[in-house]
């Protein structure tokens, strides 16, 4: 039987798909097809965070309903975000779809394919209560020397607007052991770069420790043999302490990267959204970031338009992105989303100046990044090499420390030779706001 697979959404979303294809592929013996039109199976993992990614959700899985009517396809399982959102509502409006899975499901779908085949309908949502370990089944997707390892699953914050700890449950985080042993399975495979996930990463071990643990996880997985770079995502401000700052300044292996979504700057717009203390207190702690390690890349995200912001709000948060000079910065307009607190909020703001805020934000940060990103003209730099380029196939793309995966920019190669997965020298000859390249530089 031949399978198709497409993961939309999160890095998250990406290892539950991973962990799918393990499931049916190296246990269920399926066969994986990239032309999706040979496929007897289709997954959709989908995304419901947004009202865009609903979107996006809905209109993939109405073509895969073609695929149903008009092609080779015989069986469409839509799993993920959506399914456990809006499970009835699915069912009832695409007759196409045989089986919806949840986020907490994810291991019963060789068991829902089995009994698809069979003629039945299946509904597996409500669980929350999956977590994966070094022992269940995976396939990589991206890069065979890049993977994400997802440390906990699930969230216990509050944030008003957000609806994910109703679709993927309470923070579930993983052993410091069972992690490490994922990591040396991953490491023998190939893998050289861990990109570390979870909702809040710094909240984990929490609830199975008694208090947050991510620099003990980290002085484990640094020891790990083949492991070169570490890498990680979604750090909750309140929760980044000075000894995980130490422990990312001290440890080579890990990269200097902060992903810290701060979501705004304004005390009463925090407050209203359940997050940071206040916005002194995320000047503090980036500060300290980058007081303790100067030459931190630092990410963050920012949300305009969340109700009640004004044009003063508006105005401070600017200010604030042309003070502090991020590397680099995701701008969301807010999505208003049923049962969240922030649905029901007054001064709900209009669309047209939801996307007036955003644009000019994305234009401001564009401007800072070029500025910045020409310091790094003449020097070179470790990069990681992923692949041909896209933007010529004589030329190899990859990624600096600096550069998370998928998200950051990339640096491609004027010169030189190397294999997929290679740490080489790039001398950086020119930036293209996000982009670089250079010639790769043979070590003496």
């Amino acid at each position: 039987m031949k399978l198709g697979l497409i993961s939309l959404g999160c890095s998250k979303n990406t290892v539950d798909s991973e962990n799918m294809l393990g499931i049916l592929v190296k246990e269920k013996q399926l066969e994986l097809v990239e032309d999706l039109e040979e496929a007897d199976v289709v997954i959709v993992n989908t995304c419901a965070f947004i009202n865009d990614a609903k979107e996006e959700s809905i209109q993939t899985i109405l073509e895969m309903a073609d695929y149903k009517k008009d092609g080779n396809l015989k069986k469409l399982v839509v799993c993920g975000c959506l399914s456990e959102r809006y499970k009835d509502e699915l069912i009832k409006e695409i007759p196409e779809i045989d089986a919806v899975v949840g986020t907490g499901d994810v291991d019963k779908i060789g068991e829902v394919v089995d009994s698809i085949q069979n003629g039945n309908k299946e509904i597996k949502v409500g669980s929350l209560d999956f977590l994966p370990t070094s022992k269940t089944p995976r396939m990589l997707t991206n890069y065979p020397h890049s993977a994400y390892l997802k440390i906990s699953e699930g969230c216990d914050k509050k944030c008003t607007y957000c609806i994910i700890p109703s679709l993927r449950g309470e923070l579930r985080s993983r052993t410091i052991e069972d992690l490490v042993e994922e990591a040396k399975i991953l490491a023998s495979d190939g893998v050289i770069e861990l990109n570390l996930l979870a909702q809040e990463i710094t909240e984990y071990g929490k609830d199975i420790y008694g208090k947050r643990m991510l620099p003990e996880l980290l002085k484990e997985l640094v020891k790990v043999e083949g492991i070169e770079w570490i890498r990680l995502y979604y750090m909750y401000p309140n929760s980044i302490s000075d000894e995980l700052i130490e422990v990312i300044k001290d440890e080579p292996k890990i990269c200097n990267y902060f992903d810290v979504p701060i979501q705004h700057i304004s005390d009463n717009i925090l407050q209203n959204m359940g997050r940071a203390k206040s916005g002194d207190y995320i000047r503090s702690i980036l500060g300290r970031i980058r007081g303790r390690i100067p030459d931190a890349t630092i990410r963050t995200t920012v949300i305009v338009g969340f109700p009640g912001e004004t044009e003063e709000n508006f105005e401070e948060l600017k200010e604030f992105i042309k003070e502090f000079e991020f590397d680099y910065v995701g701008v969301f307009k807010y999505s208003r989303e049923e049962d969240t607190v922030a649905y029901d909020l007054p001064n709900q703001i209009p669309e047209e100046i939801k996307e007036k805020r955003w644009s000019e934000l994305l234009n401001i940060q564009g401007e800072i990044v070029e500025r910045k990103n020409e310091r790094f003209i003449g020097e070179t730099v470790d990069v990681i090499i992923d692949g041909v380029s896209t933007e010529s196939e004589y030329m190899l793309e990859g990624r600096m420390r600096s550069q998370a995966l998928e998200i950051d920019g990339k640096v491609l190669t004027s010169d030189g030779t190397a294999n997929v997965g290679d740490i080489v020298k790039v001398k950086l000859e020119q930036n293209f706001q996000y982009d670089f390249i250079g010639p790769i530089i043979e070590e003496e």
